[in-house]
């Protein structure tokens, strides 16, 4: 099989790519930056997805689609480029892929799609009301949209995977990552909400700075703790494989992540000794990030297991540490 891979220099793009070469397939990346991939199995075109000429060369040949790619931002000042190349880009690339005559068409969607910091019901299915609370959850449904409707006119298949926080286990403990930095150490947290603006938060948990470098617990104005999913690459990496090949992917609509959302007051203090570094408790104003979404339909319809939980990443992630501090 020919694979094409939209995002083929990111986090998880470049671990797919090199799963399927494993495998034996060709695969052609498409991204912004090359992937830097010296595989006889692998090509790549370099452009934007919303360049129609490039999304054309990418799609020539091919037999499926890992639509990946995508920008993130919760910035306004990045508005214009997030609708650009999740709405206008997908738009490109799916129509690319029908004029191709690509069979599948995998879109990695998020799980932003859903008032994730609002949800009606817990645990959040797939049936739960679409009403994004961010832009960039409203691009990636917007861009579900646009690949369903190009499944329902023309005879490629489309599978919509939603997917959950994604990380590579060494990132969790790095002060430096764009992720986990600011959402379990105390002074890039206090930079991302200068960044966005938020006076009131930063001057909250710069208030909390022992004077050292710490970790912070961040808890909502009700002093609740936050939860979310952590998924590893790898085990994303697991679901997208499966919705390119799974016979009952076909047509599906699945939430892609961790059986088990991470409770920060359950995973900040092992951090915390596992470093050595002291922890800071800080509450927030708003009511935080408190959700729990279900895996259960990928599971059963396509033996989705995750095999990396929350504190089998932080063993890998302390070993990385140890490393970076010798």
């Amino acid at each position: 099989m020919k694979v094409l891979v939209t995002g083929s220099a990111g986090r998880v793009g470049s671990f797919v790519v090199r799963q399927l070469l494993e495998a034996g397939h060709q695969v052609r990346g498409f991204d912004l930056r090359s992937a830097l991939i010296d595989d006889a199995g692998f090509d790549e075109v370099v452009g934007a997805f919303d360049d129609r000429e490039a999304a054309a060369r990418a799609c020539e040949g091919i037999d499926a689609v890992l639509h990946l790619g995508a920008f993130m931002s919760w910035l306004a000042s990045d508005r214009d480029r997030l609708f650009q190349a999740n709405v206008e880009g997908t738009r490109i690339v799916a129509e690319a892929a029908v004029a191709a005559k690509v069979g599948r068409f995998v879109f990695a969607s998020s799980g932003e799609v859903y008032p994730e910091n609002r949800p009606e019901f817990q645990p959040i299915t797939e049936d739960h009301p679409k009403e994004p609370l961010s832009p960039y959850g409203l691009t990636k449904l917007l861009g579900e949209e646009l690949v369903t409707f190009q499944g329902r006119v023309s005879s490629m298949e489309t599978v919509i995977l939603r997917f959950s926080h994604t990380q590579n286990a060494d990132e969790l403990l790095d002060p430096d990552s764009f992720f986990s930095g600011p959402r379990f150490f105390l002074r890039p947290k206090i930079k991302q909400q200068e960044a966005f603006g938020n006076r009131t938060a930063a001057d909250l948990l710069r208030a909390a700075d022992p004077g050292r470098p710490a970790l912070v617990l961040t808890r909502n104005e009700n002093g609740r703790p936050f939860k979310m999913h952590i998924t590893d690459t790898r085990d994303m990496a697991r679901g997208v494989l499966l919705a390119l090949s799974h016979p009952k992917a076909a047509g599906g609509v699945f939430n892609l992540g961790a059986t088990d959302p991470v409770d920060f007051a359950e995973v900040l203090p092992v951090m915390a000794d596992r470093i050595g570094w002291p922890l800071v408790t800080v509450d927030l104003p708003g009511s935080g990030v408190w959700y729990h979404t279900s895996n259960q339909r990928i599971r059963e319809a396509l033996g989705f297991e995750p095999k990396w939980p929350i504190m089998r990443m932080l063993d890998e992630a302390v070993a990385a540490w140890t490393t970076r501090q010798s």
